[in-house]
């Protein structure tokens, strides 16, 4: 029996926890029984590898850390292996309630990075709560974070490297081969460089989108599913004459340019796996997520 095509969806932090939401493991585990129903859907037809985003989840982790004083702060590469095994064991839960005859499998996920990086001279990875400009000017004079706006307020930035290898790759395709549904490179990974002395962690967040697309073009996947707090990509986004773009192609959306603090990695990401797998690729909200690669909803991402 021939089995089904492939499928990695990387699914946005801020879509298990939305813009203005408070920190809640509870409104979280209610976004992700959407999330799971989505993600179970979606295995009648494809064999799904999911990777999540971690931004709000690991920024709460680095408050909760910092406020903590009689210790010195956990470093941001441990902070995300937390988020892993928190999101990865709620949507594990929530995605074996669903599919209770299927193997669902996360797997702590290390993924390798630059320290050249220009990324880490330029950090604009959005993670933590938005705050207002009132609660901005609250924060300690002291506090050393990059802080830049986000569309109604501003958040912590912190570098995010392109990933260059997925070191727990292996394992990854051995549970695919095994029809695992596999949860893997959460928050993009756990960024890690290796030196003399082996693999070690570093003070960033990764991309989920990029480490997705990466996963994807080394499975040599059949389709990328990017879902997220957006319905679809938008031209002249926030403005008075925004559209949505519902389906084109990978080399008309590289000559546009969207922001690199949110859907510009999105849809190069989408783009190079594209490229580079002729495979289909979409962008859209959680609750389309079983029309968009059919077209009906969000941006389809063909070849040409």
């Amino acid at each position: 029996m021939d089995k089904k095509p492939i499928l990695v969806v990387a699914l946005g932090g801020n879509a298990l926890l939305k813009r203005g939401d408070p920190l809640e493991a509870g409104i979280q585990q209610k976004n992700i029984l959407i999330a799971a129903s989505v993600i179970a859907g979606l295995t009648a037809q494809w064999r799904v590898v999911l990777v999540h985003g971690n931004g709000p989840q690991v920024g709460l982790l680095a408050l909760q850390n910092a406020a903590y004083t009689s210790v010195n702060p956990y470093p941001l590469d441990v902070l995300g292996a937390e988020t892993q095994g928190m999101i990865g064991y709620m949507l594990q839960q929530a995605l074996k309630n669903c599919l209770p005859d299927t193997h669902i499998t996360t797997l702590l996920t290390q993924v390798k990075v630059d320290t050249l990086d220009p990324a880490f001279q330029d950090p604009c990875k959005f993670i933590g709560p938005l705050y207002s400009a009132d609660q901005l000017a609250a924060l300690p004079a002291d506090n050393p974070w990059q802080i830049k706006a986000d569309g109604y307020g501003f958040r912590r930035v912190v570098p995010s490297p392109l990933p260059v290898s997925i070191v727990e790759s292996a394992a990854i395709i051995t549970l695919l081969a095994d029809d695992h549904l596999v949860i893997c490179n959460g928050g993009g990974g756990i960024p890690v460089t290796e030196g003399e002395n082996g693999l070690q962690g570093v003070e960033a967040v990764i991309d989920k989108d990029q480490s997705a697309a990466l996963l994807a073009r080394q499975l040599n996947a059949d389709a990328l599913l990017i879902l997220t707090d957006a319905d679809a990509v938008y031209l002249n986004w926030n403005t008075p004459s925004q559209e949505a773009i519902a389906q084109t192609t990978a080399s008309s959306l590289e000559e546009l340019r969207f922001d690199a603090g949110s859907m510009g990695p999105k849809v190069s990401a989408c783009c190079r796996f594209v490229r580079q797998c002729h495979g289909i690729a979409g962008i859209g909200a959680l609750q389309d997520g079983c029309s968009i690669l059919s077209g009906k909803k969000g941006t389809l991402i063909v070849a040409g």
